[in-house]
């Protein structure tokens, strides 16, 4: 079943002649920028199948301290496959940069639509909940938290099905255990993870990422979030908004979406819908055909436009003019820091630097998706009987 799957043994190391490389993809163009690095589009030369490569320069990670983000979003990434997720394909690295290739989703993410004023339908919306439900199941399986579910981080592909990505300040819980810190996107974290903050107490666990669930679905549907939270907005103002404001629902709305929002935005975790079973269970769902929505046969109400890349076309502009180390000059680059007899050049960077580069180069995950023995028919199939298993008669 899907326990069985979550917790299967680690990846193995990738032997030398799976090993991937940059010169293995053609580089087409920039389409985003990330937390940790950016994204441009490539096409792998040998199948010419496209995907997304997130780059990261290693001496900037270093120097902002992100190295344990990217290694732990690694980690996380290369044990994960799920319709609903932006899979890991192949991670890689040089002496520049760290390198992920990953599903690439060319509808857009939530948060560009929405800028595009885009008016999602409450049938849209209870699609996209469902599909997002099935996502933060499989993660629960799998024993992780999120913790940044948002518009920003739901990506559209071409037929406008949501995939969860961005996965640097997940974290994966043992048994029981639960989480202290604070870790988000202050207008979409839960309650509890502010009061664990300020107050100290039990901690947190998998509600966290259905309450964002929940703000992003009222953002979805009404343009504006039901809590007027900001990134600057102090926390115990935050826990005061929470105490003394009630969330406003359209009159617009079927009862049974402000039902299922009331639900998911439950301040108290225990009151929390936080399981696809509590999803599966509420009458307003009960037309719901969850084997056909795992199989994306259900049609969304709102298809990406296909005649563009439903990005900000700055990225790309950026990258050819502004960027100091642009990523279609690099083989020039890395071969220009060569000396002639074939070694590299004298660097000028101190020491500990050199130090960590060295520390990054040697402890970076290598992986080769193509190369895992696990078949994710297998997988699907048993995802499949497991949400037959809980369905409610």
């Amino acid at each position: 079943n899907v326990r069985s799957w979550a917790s299967r043994p680690p990846v193995q190391t990738q032997k030398p002649r799976d090993q991937f490389n940059f010169d293995h993809f053609q580089i087409l163009r920039a389409i985003g920028k990330g937390s940790f690095g950016k994204v441009c589009i490539v096409q792998k030369r040998d199948t010419k199948k496209m995907y997304a490569m997130k780059y990261m320069n290693k001496q900037k990670c270093i120097e902002r301290d992100e190295v344990r983000n990217v290694f732990r979003e690694l980690q996380i990434m290369q044990g994960l496959e799920h319709p609903f997720l932006v899979n890991l394909w192949y991670s890689f690295q040089d002496e520049e940069d760290m390198f992920m290739v990953v599903d690439l989703l060319l509808g857009g993410d939530l948060r560009y639509h929405l800028q595009q004023n885009v008016h999602f339908k409450e049938d849209t919306v209870k699609l996209y909940i469902c599909e997002l439900a099935l996502a933060l199941y499989y993660l629960q399986c799998c024993h992780i938290i999120h913790r940044d579910i948002k518009p920003d981080n739901i990506l559209l592909d071409e037929h406008g099905h949501v995939h969860i990505t961005d996965f640097n300040i997940a974290t994966v819980l043992k048994d029981s255990e639960t989480a202290t810190s604070m870790a988000g996107t202050k207008p979409y974290m839960a309650p509890e993870i502010f009061h664990s903050f300020l107050e100290g107490g039990p901690g947190y666990s998998y509600p966290v990422d259905w309450w964002s669930l929940g703000i992003t679905a009222y953002e979805l549907l009404r343009g504006w979030r039901p809590y007027d939270i900001h990134s600057s907005t102090p926390v115990d103002e935050i826990l005061n908004l929470f105490r003394a404001e009630r969330v406003h629902y359209s009159s617009t709305w079927s009862k049974g979406m402000v039902s299922l929002l009331r639900k998911l935005l439950a301040k108290d975790p225990e009151c929390r819908l936080s399981s696809v079973a509590d999803i599966q269970s509420l009458p307003y769902l009960a037309d719901v055909n969850w084997d056909a929505v795992l199989e994306k046969t259900v049609s969304p109400g709102f298809i990406p436009n296909k005649g563009r890349l439903n990005c900000d076309p700055t990225f790309e502009l950026e990258e050819m003019i502004l960027e100091s180390k642009p990523l279609h000059k690099k083989k020039k680059r890395l071969a220009k820091s060569k000396s002639k007899d074939g070694t590299k050049e004298a660097c000028p960077l101190p020491a500990h630097l050199q130090q960590c580069l060295e520390t990054v180069r040697q402890e970076f995950i290598i992986f080769n998706r193509e190369k895992q023995q696990i078949s994710y028919n297998t997988y699907h199939k048993s995802l499949s009987k497991e949400l037959g298993s809980i369905t409610p008669p």
